[in-house]
């Protein structure tokens, strides 16, 4: 039997399929990032009560009672605000480390697309400066993951590159779809759900530099921790994914340089991906992942059941996934 050729449509679909099958392989690199992704809610709420705790031992509950009075009672009065963001701060000692006798301030915001600490991502990987809006699509990846318009992996693939309409593309529906860009067509608002358990009725102007919060410098380092664990979150997605795109540059290569179909299911099958020929020639140019009946069959399932929690959406992923590992 005459050996098939191996042509760019082949290619493709076969490179598709691989990503697919590295993204589902257990890795340092991916329990990472699903530990850090999973531990970060938690940590976040629990630095919440710490926040909360310093702003009301600075605004006091019968405090912000009145002013929320006196603002009902008379319209020239508009003195409380909502806010998510704080600048908190301590005094110094000369003795101390590192710091000097004055006042050391930092803002901190809870919201999603907040602030992050870039300090240690600097530290960690030389070049790479994600900012904040890349919490929101590490964090829910998933839920992105899933609409056929978006791309939480977009900013790191994209890294070194100047931007351009595809980037931009990406990145706008992500923003649409987790609310970050305020859109009103956007009905999921994650973005929304996450800032509203993260607010407090302040006194002052509008601004948050405006109010200085002081607190004790252990108050401080907590606040920071935080912070930076949203870098770490960040950086955790970074690596899992580039470590995907180096093992696909290197398949892509190999599949250019191979001649005939039947090399390219030999690498599938050294990787530990089990393809058929028939599979190849036989399913749509966009891809396996798409038109492999089983897989057909899981998409059309996730069009259903919209309104589910998160945490059932991760359990029916895990479930997907191992499917598709006791498959391959």
């Amino acid at each position: 039997m005459a050996r098939i050729r191996l042509n760019q449509e082949y290619r493709n679909k076969i490179a598709n399929r691989m990503k697919i099958h590295i993204e589902q392989e257990d890795t340092q690199e991916k329990e990472k990032f699903f530990q850090e992704r999973e531990n970060f809610k938690g940590h976040q709420d629990k630095t919440w009560e710490l926040a909360k705790l310093c702003v009301t031992r600075q605004y006091p509950k019968a405090d912000v009672d009145m002013a929320h009075y006196l603002q009902d009672k008379y319209p020239n009065v508009n003195t409380i605000a909502k806010d998510s963001c704080f600048h908190f701060g301590y005094m110094g000692k000369p003795e101390e480390k590192d710091e000097e006798d004055k006042y050391i301030s930092k803002h901190f915001d809870f919201r999603l697309n907040g602030d992050v600490d870039g300090e240690d991502r600097q530290d960690e990987i030389e070049g790479y400066s994600p900012n904040s809006r890349d919490f929101g699509y590490a964090y829910f990846r998933d839920e992105l993951k899933a609409q056929d318009q978006c791309n939480p992996d977009i900013t790191i693939e994209m890294e070194g590159k100047d931007t351009n309409p595809h980037w931009t593309k990406y990145q706008d529906a992500n923003d649409k779809y987790l609310g970050q860009n305020h859109g009103k067509d956007n009905l999921t608002s994650y973005s929304a759900q996450w800032d509203k358990e993260y607010e407090l009725d302040l006194i002052g102007r509008e601004y948050c530099r405006d109010r200085q919060i002081a607190v004790s410098r252990e108050e401080y380092k907590t606040f920071e921790m935080w912070q930076a664990k949203k870098g770490q979150l960040i950086m955790a997605h970074y690596k899992w994914i580039k470590s995907i795109l180096a093992q696909m540059k290197e398949i892509k290569m190999g599949l250019k340089g191979y001649k005939y179909l039947d090399e390219a299911l030999e690498l599938c099958t050294e990787l530990g991906l089990n393809v058929q020929e028939d599979e190849v020639i036989r399913c749509n140019s966009t891809g396996l992942v798409i038109y492999n009946p089983k897989n057909l069959a899981e998409r059309i399932k996730g069009m259903k059941n919209k309104n589910v929690s998160r945490e059932d959406k991760i359990l029916a992923r895990m479930e997907y996934e191992k499917r598709q590992n006791n498959v391959n």
